[in-house]
């Protein structure tokens, strides 16, 4: 969300139906990152930071979930691990590449449980156990050509 909003024609009254916009978590109490701007050793809680990745001289970028390296012909931008909204939760199953050396807002820790980012773990059936592991967190990698 920008810094400095723009609002349009309103009547300031809450109606029935609508919709929120939260800032978004990190749910991973048990997994160990270094975190580059805060002294926690978990991400539990903190705030996620909005990124863009742009790479001027080339024009497609390509997530691939499940590796770490780029294929041939294709040069990495940073790698970390496939996050996700909870299995449990309705929506939010887009998947995002979250960097190995994840950066926290320093607007706080709070539990609020807006948008929430998960890891994703592979599960054994139609997706093919060899190589896969069951319950195993996903590796990923952003690649630009």
């Amino acid at each position: 969300m920008p810094r400095d909003p723009q609002w349009g024609s309103q009547n300031g009254a809450k109606t029935r139906y609508f919709s929120d916009v939260w800032g978004a978590e990190y749910e991973m109490a048990s997994f160990p990152f270094s975190l580059r701007s805060s002294g926690s050793r978990t991400l539990q809680n903190h705030n996620v930071p909005c990124a863009v990745c742009r790479a001027k001289t080339r024009a497609s970028v390509l997530m691939v979930p499940a590796r770490q390296e780029c294929h041939e012909g294709w040069t990495r931008e940073y790698s970390g691990y496939l996050t996700s909204g909870y299995k449990g939760h309705a929506g939010r199953f887009q998947y995002a590449c979250m960097d190995a050396a994840p950066e926290v807002l320093a607007a706080g820790h709070l539990n609020e449980d807006g948008a929430l980012f998960y890891h994703v773990e592979g599960v054994c059936g139609s997706l093919p156990c060899p190589p896969y592991i069951n319950g195993r967190e996903l590796t990923c990698v952003v690649c630009t050509k």
